[in-house]
């Protein structure tokens, strides 16, 4: 059974990804739930060893809550391109380098995939865990195609090459409110909301 989310309680983010807890943030707003992100805790980054999306949210959700003795969020999230592999997969972050450089990991996804097929999809998962250990899941995903060049200046990560499917805008130029709707976090949120609140 989930952990149910009390309004009057902080909930810690378990990310240093400022697009991240703005979205998160923002998807829980409606619930007025209280959040902090981990840096603003002085809460470590930790290192994502696990070989799944869902190995990662864990791991980052269970530390975060063990370290605040709060209830924690994590969200796990990439890019899937199958005619790489798979690639970048549960690396999306890595390929933007210690920088964070997300043009640079959109060049490199457009450089490996050269004329191959286009099709991709994003994952997320969260794993909201309570402090005395007890950890539960929800997977979200949105499918569709990569373009190049990049377009728009919207949301984080490799969104500005990402065209869900049945749109033509980017996720990069896509309106706050629309991506809130269809999104892999949105998906994986709805999922959220309907076990905690």
């Amino acid at each position: 059974m989930a952990l149910r989310l009390d309004r009057r309680e902080r909930l810690v983010i378990a990310s240093h990804n400022k697009g991240k807890l703005a979205e998160i943030a923002a998807l829980l707003a409606p619930f007025g739930v209280e959040t902090v992100g981990a840096a603003a805790l002085g809460l470590p980054e930790p290192e994502e060893t696990g070989s799944s999306f869902e190995e990662n949210a864990e791991l980052k959700a269970r530390l975060a809550a063990e370290s605040s003795g709060l209830a924690a969020l994590a969200d796990d999230s990439g890019l899937v391109v199958p005619a790489l592999g798979g690639a970048p997969g549960i690396h999306s972050a890595r390929w933007a380098g210690p920088d964070k450089d997300f043009q640079t990991a959109m060049a490199r996804v457009e450089r490996e995939l050269g004329g191959s097929d286009r099709r991709a999809h994003f994952v997320a998962v969260l794993a909201l865990a309570s402090p005395g250990g007890a950890v539960t899941m929800w997977r979200g995903e949105a499918y569709g195609r990569l373009v190049w060049p990049p377009r728009g200046d919207k949301g984080f990560g490799y969104d500005p090459m990402f065209v869900p499917d049945g749109y033509e805008l980017t996720f990069g130029e896509m309106d706050e409110s629309l991506k809130h709707q269809i999104s892999h976090r949105a998906r994986a949120f709805a999922k959220l909301v309907a076990a905690c609140f």
